[in-house]
């Protein structure tokens, strides 16, 4: 089977630059969508939204700092591959420290370029693999007087009912016979973040996070139509995970 095309995100301050990548990229054949950032708060609300598979990154822009994002990247359960894209070599081990497949000096040599690809190439078949082979954690839940079993990945948020909890997914709510403190602890692997003392959420269902008062927000979520409150004091450690 064919493996399909990659999708890219660019993020540098410097237009021509991204031109100039965009151009390059688009010449390989394994490149699909490409799109652009030119900051640190952009790329992250687009890295929640698209789910890129490879992100190129450049280290100095203003305000957040590539670096910076890296850092964050390691919250979201499947991050995209890391490529830096720089002018500074001193980074370097920094860079491979915050598992980076590459690290990228300007201005980007086609050939050089190329050799990037073929290891990014070579880590996205590994994960695409992994991800056919490996078996998801499923979740026990009760709807309707039935037990069911229902994949940890299909819930978008969890929230808190006395000592029970309910689970939406984009197929309806399920009732779950254990604590929410309880299921904090077992999904904290798969991604999910407590954000209120009656909620959990899956980061990876992210899509927006909006002001709902000063010092409060609202989380908006990809595959169910609802805004999940942060409360205020978890409201620092919800911006580090998401990066803003």
């Amino acid at each position: 089977m064919e493996a399909s095309p990659w999708s890219v995100l660019i993020v540098d301050d410097e237009p021509p630059i991204r031109a100039e990548l965009r151009y390059l990229l688009g010449r390989d054949a394994r490149i699909g969508e490409i799109d652009e950032a030119g900051s640190g708060g952009e790329a992250v609300q687009k890295i929640l939204a698209s789910r890129p598979d490879v992100l190129f990154l450049d280290i100095q822009m203003p305000g957040t700092n590539g670096m910076r994002i890296a850092e964050t990247l390691s919250g979201l359960k499947n991050p995209p591959l890391l490529v830096f894209v720089t002018a500074f070599n001193q980074f370097a081990a920094d860079a491979f420290d915050l598992n980076a497949v590459d690290y990228v000096l300007k201005p980007v040599e086609e050939a050089r370029l190329a050799r990037t690809l073929d290891k990014l190439g070579v880590q996205l078949d590994a994960r695409r693999s992994a991800t056919r082979e490996g078996v998801p954690m499923r979740l026990a839940v009760e709807r309707g007087g039935k037990r069911l079993f229902i994949p940890v990945s299909d819930i978008c948020y969890v929230e808190a009912c006395a000592d029970y909890t309910h689970a939406v997914t984009p197929n309806g709510t399920y009732l779950v016979c254990e604590s929410i403190s309880s299921l904090e602890e077992r999904l904290a692997k798969e991604g999910f973040l407590r954000v209120h003392r009656s909620y959990l959420v899956n980061v990876d269902e992210v899509h927006d996070v909006v002001v709902s008062r000063p010092g409060l927000l609202e989380l908006r979520l990809e595959h169910v139509d609802a805004a999940v409150p942060v409360s205020r004091r978890r409201v620092a450690a919800v911006k580090e995970r998401l990066g803003l």
